[in-house]
């Protein structure tokens, strides 16, 4: 197999035709052997059917049905431990993603030797909402993990086989694909490519589920958190000692009565801070839980045209 494309699908059912339509003319100008990869993650719009159908006329198509819904990057995880190109790409299925760019892509792998092409999108047609989480997010995430992550670039990219079998190596349940590829190595690049609006509906990835994800992905792949509460303590003990001397030194050149304000103002202050502080110990311990049960990423249903 030369190509492999791997694409999660949930919402958008209308682009799928015009998506695979799209993705033949382009792989197929490109290589001779490929195969595109639909994981269907539980959609509510039925986009199985349309899987199904589409497997039917065409047997370059792959349909994994995942038993419920895991999550887009383990429906990718789950597309990636199917493929078996040479050649791994990784996309949306809303059409934001041109299918034309995998052509660049590609060549730029191939004239500069890269083991992995990441597309950075010039003009992001997503909402402000949206584009200024995932700003943010990439800076805290910068700070924590002392890298440089450009919140421009996407998952949409093209792998040799060699990152994708070692990025399926890795099977923590908080996964994060850029990152996780960013951190194996290897010779990487991103180039411009132009972003589409979605064909269809809007994104299921709510502000909620944004900043979930994010505090997921930030506490499994860094304990800057725990040093930064350490520091934190040290800082307010440091306030402390220095707010007792000058109530000492008060007390004997002013002939004042103590408050009740300061007292329970600085009792509400470390209690919150030592609740805080214990939260973020316990949303590590909760990580270390989860992943020392060692359940499956994903759970496949069905497979259509399973090359394996």
């Amino acid at each position: 197999m030369d190509m492999s494309v791997v694409i999660p699908v949930y919402g958008c059912k209308a682009a799928l035709e015009e998506l695979c339509e799209r993705l033949t003319v382009t792989v197929s100008s490109l290589v001779k052997e490929y195969e595109i990869i639909l994981v269907n993650d539980n959609c509510p719009q039925n986009s199985w059917e349309v899987i199904q159908k589409m497997c039917e006329k065409d047997k370059h198509i792959v349909g994994i049905e995942l038993a419920r819904n895991f999550g887009q990057i383990q429906a990718i995880t789950a597309g990636l431990d199917y493929s078996s190109g040479d050649w791994v790409v990784v996309m949306d299925c809303d059409l934001q993603d041109r299918p034309e760019e995998i052509a660049n892509l590609y060549h730029k792998a191939a004239e500069g030797d890269y083991d992995a092409v990441f597309a950075r999108r010039k003009n992001r047609k997503d909402g402000f909402l949206k584009v200024l989480v995932s700003k943010i997010f990439y800076k805290v995430y910068s700070w924590a993990s002392d890298g440089n992550y450009d919140p421009a670039i996407c998952n949409f990219s093209i792998s040799k086989r060699i990152v994708i079998d070692n990025y399926c190596r890795m099977r923590e349940l908080h996964r994060a694909f850029v990152i996780y590829v960013k951190w194996l190595g290897f010779k990487q690049t991103a180039i411009d490519v132009e972003h589409d609006p979605r064909k269809e509906g809007k994104s299921s990835y709510d502000f909620k589920k944004r900043m979930k994800m994010a505090m997921s992905i930030l506490t499994s792949q860094s304990d800057k958190l725990l040093k930064f509460t350490v520091g934190l303590g040290f800082f307010i003990m440091f306030c402390s000692v220095i707010a007792i001397l000058a109530i000492i030194v008060q007390y004997f050149v002013k002939d004042v009565n103590p408050g009740w304000s300061s007292m329970i103002a600085t009792v509400c202050l470390m209690g919150g801070l030592s609740i805080m502080c214990t939260g973020v110990v316990g949303i590590y311990v909760g990580n270390i839980f989860m992943q020392s049960k060692e359940r499956p990423l994903y759970v496949v249903r069905t497979v259509l045209n399973d090359k394996k």
